[in-house]
């Protein structure tokens, strides 16, 4: 079978994308069919920083805040202009099942490019790669997340690609002047996945960091090294290019260049308000480096039997070093090991994991940042091992060693349903069971009233009604440039005189809204209560005739 068709085209990676395209599609019609998409209260802030880009008191670029970084939002915001879209949560699920697909077909061209000496895989490296392909999109845990708003799918394939192109460009460091062309070329692919990542999640930051010394090193051992510093010079710019950009803008809209990371709703701030006790791993690297590699292994298999891929994992990551060291860049996977360690240890990031203590489940779904690692690795152990095998029926018990253990791995954890998946669900019911109430009475509200709520906790609730953002006064409706409020903002006047500027108020327990909010002239509508919610009680801030609302 040709690799290629006459025309470039590939027909595995054709086939291997099609596949995706049917794996992705019946997860997510599975979820949506339980209303499963909007589970993660992140995915709900997400989807909702997106519209009020547009759908604002006071719309544009501000909305995006400064603790997410903004091409998750940018990508969600097309699909969120339909109502309907906005409300199920499917806006959101749509870029992250385009991410899902294209990881997929990267994890593919990854492996098989790395493996094939030639431009024409053989067929050790073609089931190589389909190993790897079929351990990363058949994974549980990441078929859910791909039909949610979270950020993990989009971070993926862009983390996936920035390795594939890397790995090429390496390749072709070692070819003649013919080559230098596919070299600058994948070079700058790779830089400008490496930016997407950069805008995605603060792993990217981290990557952006090791990447140029690994190309570095990379040219010191080449030759020739013609042109190669003019590349290096180009990929550095472009490495950076996505943090500063950041920076900048914290700079100027925030008057903070690290807004994002010490402001009043960073990690770490949070972390700090909601409680006075440090979580597991804190200042302790060996033990948050511990709670990360747990929760990748509790999106691989249910309980301790997540340890038995580590066995491959770092069998195949010593083969690469003392065997195989012209697959080097692949290594760059373990990139999410050490970002995490420091990240839990100094960063102010909990992972709860319910096999330890406090035997509960929080961010266990950062695990599946080693995935692609996990994948590429077991696929590559599988294939050393084969190519010692002397006869067929050595290299099938081979494959059998491999793939069942798989399959019974990924059995199990369907059986139970995915850890991030019973994780949303547990942490969300209490959640949801509130919106839901709160939501009902919004609707009850007179069409077209104005109301004063903060949106940081139940955002969804305004979801839930289909009430327009632009109806609410919110905290997002102020110049973030002033510290430490804004006295001719939009939110600060309403909070000072909500009969002025709006028809009702939200107030929930301990919010500023309930803080400050004068409350002089305002007459209580109805009080909302949920097990584990704040109660919630609605103002109305003049005398009218209205139709109260049903508790």
């Amino acid at each position: 079978m040709k690799d290629r068709d006459t025309r470039g085209r590939d027909p595995e990676m054709t086939l291997v994308g099609q596949l995706a395209v049917l794996a992705s599609c019946i997860s997510f019609l599975v979820y949506l069919r339980h209303n499963d998409l909007l589970l993660y209260g992140d995915a709900v802030a997400h989807i909702n920083i997106a519209r009020r880009v547009f759908d604002s008191r006071t719309p544009g670029p501000l909305q995006l805040g400064t603790v997410w970084l903004p091409l998750p939002h940018l990508l969600i915001m097309p699909f969120v202009i339909s109502t309907w879209l906005w409300q199920t949560g499917v806006g959101g699920s749509i870029p992250s099942m385009a991410a899902y697909i294209l990881g997929t077909i990267g994890i593919f061209r990854l492996v098989r490019g790395a493996l094939s000496s030639d431009a024409r895989p053989d067929a050790s490296a073609r089931v190589a790669a389909w190993m790897a392909t079929g351990i990363y999109a058949a994974n549980p845990a990441v078929l859910y997340l791909q039909t949610t708003a979270m950020t993990e799918s989009l971070y993926l394939v862009l983390f996936i690609w920035t390795v594939v192109y890397f790995s090429e460009s390496v390749r072709a460091m070692g070819g003649t002047d013919s080559h230098a062309t596919q070299r600058l070329s994948s070079l700058i692919k790779c830089g400008l996945c490496l930016a997407g990542a950069s805008l995605t999640r603060y792993d990217g930051w981290f990557l952006a960091a090791i990447l140029p010394v690994a190309w570095l090193l990379a040219v010191l051992g080449s030759k020739p090294k013609a042109n190669l510093g003019r590349n290096f010079a180009k990929f550095v710019l472009l490495a950076v290019a996505a943090p500063a950009l950041w920076i900048t803008y914290n700079a100027i809209v925030y008057r903070n260049p690290l807004e994002f990371a010490n402001g009043p709703y960073s990690a770490r701030a949070i972390e700090q308000k909601s409680s006075a006790v440090t979580h597991p791993g804190t200042h302790d690297l060996p033990t948050a480096a511990s709670y990360f590699l747990k929760s990748a292994e509790l999106n691989m298999a249910e309980g301790d039997w997540g340890r038995l891929w580590l066995v491959p994992l770092l069998a195949g990551t010593t083969v690469i070093l003392f065997v195989a060291r012209s697959l080097w860049p692949l290594l760059l996977l373990w990139a999410p090991f050490p970002f995490y360690a420091l990240s839990v240890a100094y960063g102010g990031v909990p992972i709860y994991v319910p096999t330890w203590w406090p035997f509960s489940s929080y961010n266990v779904r950062y695990g599946l940042e080693l995935l692609p690692a996990i994948a590429i690795f077991t696929a590559l152990t599988a294939y050393f091992l084969v190519s010692l095998a002397q006869n067929n029926r050595t290299r099938t018990y081979v494959a059998c060693a491999v793939l069942v253990p798989i399959g019974a791995s990924y059995a199990f954890i369907w059986r139970a349903q995915p850890i991030c998946f019973r994780e949303a669900s547990a942490n969300s019911r209490s959640r949801i069971a509130f919106e839901t109430e709160l939501a009902a009475n919004l609707k009850m509200l007179p069409p077209n009233s104005r109301l004063l709520m903060y949106l940081g906790d139940h955002v969804g609730a305004l979801e839930r009604a289909g009430i327009p953002l632009r109806r609410v006064i919110n905290e997002g409706n102020h110049r973030p440039w002033r510290h430490p409020s804004d006295p001719d903002g939009l939110w600060e006047q309403a909070l000072a005189s909500p009969s002025q500027y709006t028809d009702y108020v939200i107030a929930m327990e301990g919010d500023p809204v309930a803080r400050e909010v004068q409350k002089q002239q305002l007459s209580s509508v109805v009080v909302i209560r949920a097990t584990g919610q704040p109660a919630a009680t609605i103002y109305w801030t003049h005398a009218a005739v209205i139709r109260k609302p049903a508790e």
